[in-house]
């Protein structure tokens, strides 16, 4: 009778400090994430102005030095500020339900990215499977705002963007399934630890077409140039969110910052290795510190990633909506498909990773 109440009462404690981990985690990441957001906007307009000979925010200032740093947190002071005014006809319960469902995926998705070899809050094996549920509910926090604001030009912005997002996530959706034929798993962690062997044994090797389309995919989805017909002022009235103000309005550009995150790291997961170290294997150098894996290798991977998205902001023209439609319908679409199966014939004859899956089942 003591003995069942003893191992009762060491799993109970077991069960709590896996709930207690589990909780630091979940608020670390969450808390890590929200500042490199409000960073985000910042190294956005620093990045562009370097690219247009300009200085970008050098005013607000962090305890008298670093020119600029200040800005993001004098953004939040102002938009917390600002009234949020609800239209008179607009169904107030999902005017003001739309910004969360927006916002709460892009941060509930860190839940199963293993961030390093110990660091992950979930260990699903069908976390490639939530993540996809949980991209794909973006789409109704853009819908609902558009119609729940009871104005037409907010609903055609919220028409054309859930269009895009649609026909976008089609194509991300059929590039991960290469990522999952290559890996033999849904778990993100074993997608990592398959890309195991150096910068050439990574997915974007074999997966290269793959690649290159989950990435474009990634940066329609988040209605980001060149894609940011959502958000086209001369257009439609600057879209779905137009009746939105103060910190409703800022909660939609927060999820877009944070679904850039998003991406590059997915990408970096996906496709380069995760945490991996890209001389992992080759001799002395993989062998030295530079050759283990750490939390650094994805977070310098994610970072390169991220910049490539203000890079596209500040040098390509904004797309027509008959270019973007026609893209994600006629070109990356079968690009994936035909990708697809160069991978089942590459399966068939072992050839690349899945030379590594018949090593393993041997």
């Amino acid at each position: 009778m003591l003995q069942s109440i003893s191992d009762a009462w060491n799993s109970l404690s077991a069960y709590g400090q896996h709930t207690v981990w589990t909780t630091v985690w979940t608020i670390a990441i969450t808390i890590v994430l929200i500042l490199c957001v409000a960073f985000t906007t910042l190294w956005e307009r620093k990045v562009i102005g370097w690219m247009q000979l300009r200085r970008g925010p050098n005013r607000v200032r962090i305890l008298g030095m670093f020119p600029g740093m200040g800005q993001p947190f004098a953004d939040v002071v102002k938009l917390l500020t600002k009234e949020v005014i609800i239209p008179a006809n607009a169904n107030k319960f999902l005017f003001r339900l739309a910004p969360m469902i927006a916002l709460i995926p892009a941060f509930a998705a860190w839940a199963v990215i293993p961030l390093s070899t110990t660091i992950v809050v979930s260990k699903a094996n069908a976390g490639l499977l939530y993540l996809l549920s949980l991209s794909s509910m973006g789409v109704y926090g853009v819908i609902i705002a558009g119609w729940a604001a009871n104005s037409k030009y907010a609903f055609l912005g919220a028409m054309r963007s859930a269009a895009q997002m649609v026909a976008y996530e089609i194509a991300m959706g059929f590039a991960l399934v290469g990522v999952i034929i290559a890996s033999q798993s849904l778990n993100l962690g074993d997608i990592i630890e398959r890309q195991q062997g150096g910068f050439l044994a990574w997915n974007w090797f074999w997966l290269f077409p793959l690649m290159i389309v989950y990435f474009i995919s990634g940066v329609a989805e988040t209605n980001r140039a060149p894609f940011d017909v959502a958000e086209g002022e001369s257009e439609i009235v600057a879209g779905f969110h137009v009746e939105y103000s103060g910190i409703a309005f800022a909660l939609f550009f927060l999820a877009e910052y944070a679904n850039m995150i998003l991406i590059s790291a997915l990408t970096a997961v996906f496709f380069f290795g995760g945490w991996l170290s890209p001389v992992a294997g080759y001799g002395a150098l993989g062998d030295s510190i530079l050759g283990q894996p750490s939390l650094g290798w994805l977070l310098l991977k994610t970072f390169l990633c991220l910049f490539l998205f203000l890079w596209f902001r500040a040098t390509f023209p904004r797309y027509r909506y008959d270019q973007i439609m026609r893209l994600g319908w006629k070109v990356l679409i079968p690009v994936t498909i035909v990708w697809i199966g160069v991978e089942m014939v590459l399966a068939w004859y072992k050839v690349g990773p899945w030379a590594k899956v018949a090593l393993l089942a041997h």
